[in-house]
């Protein structure tokens, strides 16, 4: 009997698991990649095979991807840097668990232009998004009328749906991370414009070129998606932790410079 494309592909997906460390990719479903017609040129060193009309990923080529991609979060979160996620469709909704997590901004609905370009405005808008957040929830509208305070609600109503998840932005991010850029194209050409770094999880119809760090996978699942995440929950904890015990070994060296530096001045006092 004969399947769909896809299904096809997962019969054969045995071929795939050539190295035994790619079996968690291949569950995942991070090989699936998109129609031939639709492939980027430049993607091709990403892509395995095609199986009718669909193309296949190179997941050895994905792993070692992605340890460039997790090393460079990594040192980047050691020293303080901060990330912004861009991930706006429905399958990729867990986006918001994880940049709560540790505090990070994303843009979850849709990117407003001047995001990072625009930055001051933006800043801008999201201040007086909390303040009438703030507002808003300590009453400070009561004042007004009925009339005044649905135009209130709803306004706010509108500026959470864009500016929720960016709260934690105080500044211009240090990498943009994001799950398909061929959906998110002007965030992508804003960070490049500012020469912020770019992470990101690319289908088979991204350009490469545009991407400092690429991960080819299926963009379109999210069982693919939250693999990914769960890859960046794990190098921004590794990060996390080696900033503390940075800072913990650099306040140990500066209390033994201290009792060092002490006795040495009480000796010349009692002198």
């Amino acid at each position: 009997m004969t399947g769909t494309p896809a299904e096809e592909t997962i019969l054969n997906k045995e071929e795939l698991i050539l190295d035994p460390s790619l079996k968690e990719i291949v569950d995942a479903g991070v090989f699936y990649g998109r129609k031939k017609s639709k492939t980027h040129p430049r993607m091709r060193p990403f892509i395995l095979a095609t199986r009718n009309e669909m193309e296949i990923i190179d997941l050895a080529k994905t792993k070692h991807d992605l340890a460039a991609a997790l090393a460079f979060i990594t040192e980047k979160i050691k020293h303080g840097g901060k990330l912004l996620f861009v991930a706006t469709q429905p399958a990729a909704s867990s986006v918001k668990e994880l940049a709560r997590e540790f505090h990070l901004p994303a843009v979850t609905e849709r990117w407003l232009g001047g995001t990072l370009t625009n930055f001051r405005v933006i800043m801008k808008r999201l201040d007086y998004y909390k303040k009438l957040k703030s507002g808003w929830a300590s009453n400070a509208f009561e004042k007004y009328t009925k009339k005044e305070r649905v135009g209130i609600e709803r306004e706010l109503g509108n500026l959470h749906e864009l500016f929720a998840d960016l709260e934690p932005m105080e500044e211009l991010p240090d990498v943009l991370v994001v799950i398909d850029p061929q959906i998110h194209t002007t965030a992508i050409r804003e960070a490049r414009r500012l020469r912020i770094p770019i992470v990101a999880f690319a289908n088979t119809d991204s350009d490469p070129d545009v991407l400092d760090y690429p991960v080819a996978g299926n963009t379109k699942a999210r069982t693919a998606i939250d693999w990914f995440f769960g890859k960046l929950r794990e190098a921004i904890r590794e990060g996390v932790a080696q900033r503390t015990a940075a800072a913990a070994q650099a306040a140990a060296v500066e209390r033994e410079g201290a009792t060092i530096e002490g006795p040495v001045e009480g000796d010349k006092v009692s002198k």
